[in-house]
């Protein structure tokens, strides 16, 4: 994100960061116990390493992470979002003037009264090769099967997970062994530039977009999907993704 962001600096009106742990998700107590549930504890690592350790690096740091300074340089309001679609984040919107929305890895779904405040919708960022495998942990998904296929996609956003129009994919090649949480920090960055095009395109007054039928949501995996990725070799996580995480301030 903030490599799009340095991007696009002269251009951005307003910075969004969803609150994983919002009450109306359950709170941080709420989702462990659920994902334990289903998913066991190799879960809660997962999540741990990829939203509580950057959180918990920038309020140890002495300065401010790279998104949060690029903000503070354009005057940019950074704000949490604990609803989407409530009145806070919508006043929010209409103070900022923004005309897109542009989401990466974003954690609630858009309502279509949200995304028609601003003129021209909005466009998510998905680390797969939409329309296969929707949904919050692409890669390990793809790379689950016989032959993984990883990509990135710029798709239109509707209300519904991951399956507006496409606007612009393409495939990404990533390193033999790579674990699903460095698989999506490389895929998202290989989005930036697609993402940027898009926007150029949408610029000069319209990009080319195509439909396809949504195939099945891919959630969480369950421990069973879990088990079946660690006897292919297929881990959520390795010790680089440790410190990724650590070094990853917002």
């Amino acid at each position: 994100m903030a490599a799009f962001a340095r991007g696009h600096r002269d251009s951005l009106a307003l910075v969004g960061l969803s609150n994983p742990y919002r009450r109306n998700a359950g709170g941080q107590i709420g989702q462990a116990l659920r994902h334990l549930r289903r998913s066991g504890p190799r879960m809660l690592g997962y999540l741990a390493v990829n939203m509580a350790l950057p959180r918990l690096a920038s309020a140890v740091s002495p300065g401010p992470g790279p998104l949060a300074r690029l903000c503070r340089e354009e005057g940019v309001p950074l704000v949490a979002v604990e609803d989407v679609n409530g009145p806070a984040f919508h006043a929010a919107l209409r103070a900022s003037g923004a005309e897109l929305i542009v989401s990466f890895h974003f954690d609630q779904i858009l309502s279509a009264e949200t995304l028609a405040r601003v003129p021209l919708g909005g466009i998510n960022v998905h680390p797969s090769l939409l329309p296969r495998h929707r949904g919050p942990i692409p890669a390990f998904w793809a790379g689950l099967e016989a032959e993984p296929a990883f990509g990135v996609t710029v798709h239109r956003l509707v209300p519904r997970i991951d399956a507006g129009p496409v606007l612009a994919q393409r495939a990404v090649a990533l390193p033999p062994g790579c674990t699903a949480s460095r698989a999506a920090r490389l895929l998202h960055l290989a989005a930036v530039p697609l993402a940027s095009a898009v926007l150029a395109g949408l610029a000069r007054g319209g990009v080319e977009e195509w439909r396809a039928e949504p195939l099945p949501y891919c959630p969480f995996p369950s421990r069973a999907d879990l088990a079946r990725g660690r006897a292919r070799g297929h881990r959520l996580l390795g010790p680089g993704d440790v410190r990724a995480a650590f070094r990853a301030r917002l």
